[in-house]
Order: structure tokens, then sequence, then C-alpha cells
């Protein structure tokens, strides 16, 4: 893959430099030191994959982004950043991954493998254009010293949590992880498809197939009773949805 790497930083970009030569996939064209140089090389290098810093002077790594997407074709990203909290942003820019600094070896092949996987997917389906999904796919969620990718199906339940939100999955296999997500629970019910998710209070989202059935609990007081036997209690201001859902 044609490759151009854009750090503000000398001794990232050289670091950056050495990684990729030991890549046998990437070609490394350019770099470029700030974000509207890198719009400008990839204007006329065309690559195929942008190596992006995310904090950089007048335009960041957000500002690249928005900007390539206007282009066509449009070249995969990768963020590689010392800061994990602009994770959210970068995956709803559509970027391959979000590698966080300093840059192992094998972190960054990995990541190197999903933009070929992601090319060679998109080649046979170009002739196709499907329309774009309005519903975020997947999260990547700060967890010890990486970022996990966390699927949309995958998710049970979420919960807020002041500033944060707690995806919780695994719990239909009986054991249950939860990670925590600098979000809202609103921004993130406008992301998520309602065929598959639905609020149930102000603090929680469910996944419609958790949800076993409905509970009267008397004085117009319902609850939603989940798969494992959790009862949940339903905010009165989602209720009419609640009982859409089981055709009330």
């Amino acid at each position: 893959m044609r490759t151009l790497i854009v750090d503000d930083e000398p001794l990232a970009v050289e670091r950056m430099q050495i990684l990729c030569a030991r890549i046998p996939a990437l070609n490394v064209v350019g770099t470029a030191s700030d974000g509207a140089a890198a719009l400008r090389l990839c204007e006329a290098l065309a690559p195929e994959l942008v190596l992006l810093d995310m904090t950089m002077p007048e335009v960041d790594g957000l500002g690249v982004a928005r900007g390539l997407a206007k282009q066509s074709p449009r070249p995969s990203v990768i963020f590689v950043t010392a800061h994990d909290h602009f994770a959210v942003e970068a995956f709803d820019l559509e970027a391959v991954d979000y590698v966080l600094k300093p840059v192992a070896q094998d972190r960054l092949e990995r990541a190197v493998d999903r933009a070929l996987s992601r090319r060679d997917a998109a080649a046979p389906a170009a002739a196709e254009t499907p329309a774009e999904s309005r519903w975020i796919e997947e999260f990547w969620v700060p967890h010890r010293s990486e970022l996990i990718r966390i699927a949309a199906g995958d998710i049970d339940r979420i919960d807020a949590e002041r500033d944060y939100v707690r995806l919780h999955v695994g719990q239909k296999d009986g054991g249950g992880r939860s990670y925590l997500l600098l979000h809202t629970i609103q921004r993130l019910e406008d992301r998520l498809d309602p065929e598959c998710f639905i609020r149930l209070h102000r603090s929680t989202i469910v996944r419609r197939d958790r949800i076993a059935g409905l509970k009267h609990d008397g004085l117009g007081v319902w609850s939603a009773q989940l798969v494992d036997g959790e009862l949940l209690r339903i905010g009165r201001t989602y209720l009419p949805k609640a009982k859409a859902m089981a055709g009330r």
C-alpha cells in the first residue's frame, strides 16, 4: 500500500519509517509534518494509507481525516497518537485503527492487516456502491495500554456513568466483561440501530434480544425482565417504546 506518514515530531516520523520498512506490504511515498501539508501531499501522491498523528498545529488529525473523506479515492487512515480520548471521533470518521504511542511493531502490523483486509473487502463491492449505514458498527475502547475493538452486535447493555458509558459484553455466555468509554448515552442512542437496541431508562440501553419480557409492577410502573433474570425498571419517558416493542 502506498503510505503517507503524518506527524509533527521528526523523531516520531523517523521511528515510523523504520517500522514501516519492516512491513513488506507498505511502500512509504512521503511524510508530512502538519495537517495542511498532509492534505496537499494526499492530493499529489494519492496514498492508499495515511498513518496520522492526532495533535498537530493548525489542522489536527481529525481535520485531516475530514478532508480526506472528501477525496476520491479516499485513503484508509490509521491514527497513531499518544492520546486515547479521541477514539470515538476517530472511528466516527471511519478510521481503520487507532494505535497508541509508543508504537510496537506487532501492533502496527495488526493495524496494517486491518487496512489490507478492508481494502480487499471493498474492491469487489465497489461497483455495487452500497448506501453507507448511519448506525455505528464498532467501538474502540481503552483497556490497559491498548484499544480494544468491540462490535456493536456484541454489546448486551449500556449504562451511563457520569460523563462515561459502560459497555457490557459477553453476558449471554454466562461470564461478562465491561468497558468504560468517554461518551454520552444520548449520543450513543442516536448512533445505535433502533432495530437492535432500545433505551429503557435515562441511564440504560439494552439489546432487544436480551429482553425476555415486560412486567407490570402496578401503579403504572413497568420493568423489563432480561434473559438472565435481571429486572430493569423502565423509565416513564421510554415506556411507550417498550410497549410498542411488545405490540401493545
